[in-house]
């Protein structure tokens, strides 16, 4: 059985919170480890204001415990299928490229934060009616680029596609970088 730094660090937290809270102590890092977690409920706030490309195709975007992951969710039906009934690819690469802006909004949130480079690879076909889950990693976290990895799995939990995205960090122009 192998145990992950990540989840031995969950266990510290569950374990040992109401200890450091009792005599107000919370290790720094802990505390970083315990209260960042890639929460995009703002960014799905922002998505949700207007119909766009995400909300055309079905995309649900959903927060994770870690800050350098994001998942999202995309049911295949008529929206984002070929007409032979197979999921498109060009709609893989839609929820790759969206869910990493989605990604890197949250960690960027007084940024705008948009793909400059999308490139991917699919590896099995997925039928209408089933629902696909993407994972996006966070592999680099710069000032002005951020580069995603993103996995796209079937509901058997079979790889899809693997996708590879850039984004380029903006300061919008009411503010100053």
């Amino acid at each position: 059985m192998t145990i992950h730094y990540s989840t031995l660090y969950e266990l510290v937290c569950i374990i040992c919170t109401p200890f450091f809270c009792r005599f107000n102590i919370i290790p720094l890092p802990l505390y970083i480890y315990c209260y960042q977690i890639m929460d995009i409920e703002n960014v799905k706030k922002i998505i949700e204001r207007k119909p766009n490309l995400s909300t055309a195709l079905g995309m649900n975007f959903i927060s994770t415990p870690e800050q350098d992951t994001c998942k999202a969710t995309m049911k295949v039906d008529e929206r984002n299928r070929q007409p032979f009934g197979f999921l498109s690819g060009g709609a893989s690469l839609a929820l790759a490229e969206n869910l990493a802006g989605v990604g890197s909004c949250s960690i960027c949130p007084d940024k705008i934060c948009v793909g400059i480079s999308v490139s991917g690879e699919h590896v099995r076909a997925v039928q209408e009616g089933d629902t696909v889950t993407a994972n996006a990693r966070l592999v680099s976290k710069g000032h002005k680029l951020h580069v995603w990895e993103v996995s796209i799995v079937n509901s058997h939990g079979e790889l899809i596609s693997t996708v590879h995205v850039t984004n380029y960090v903006l300061t919008p122009k009411d503010s100053q970088d």
